[in-house]
């Protein structure tokens, strides 16, 4: 009887933990959403060489923003019109960078 409780327990402890899904962390969100941005605005034919604010700040995560810069770094990604705003004025604290391929540069 022992084993066929301990057999139960094991097969539903191996179920349960199959079924629970991590949902992404606030860092992985943003990533996906800035990279989504990055595309849908490549898709609709922007120019991204002067690494533009795509999202200033994000919809679903006001307290990111999503900016595109080159890696290495540029000295036109220093000019403030080509950084976000909400940023700079601290109505955000973190941001997402992209390069205009829309490779992941850096989060903080």
């Amino acid at each position: 009887m022992k084993k066929i409780i301990w057999t139960i327990f094991l097969i539903g402890t191996i179920a349960i933990s199959g079924c629970v899904q991590k949902a992404p962390s606030e860092l992985e969100r943003a990533k996906a959403a800035c990279i989504n941005a990055c595309k849908k605005a490549l898709a609709e034919g922007q120019d991204l060489s002067a690494g533009p604010c795509l999202l200033n700040p994000m919809d679903e995560l006001p307290n990111w923003v999503c900016d595109v810069a080159h890696e290495p770094r540029e000295a036109i990604d220093n000019l403030p019109e080509n950084q976000c705003s909400a940023y700079r004025e601290g109505r955000a604290s973190h941001f997402v960078e992209v390069d205009p391929n829309c490779n992941f540069i850096r989060a903080v």
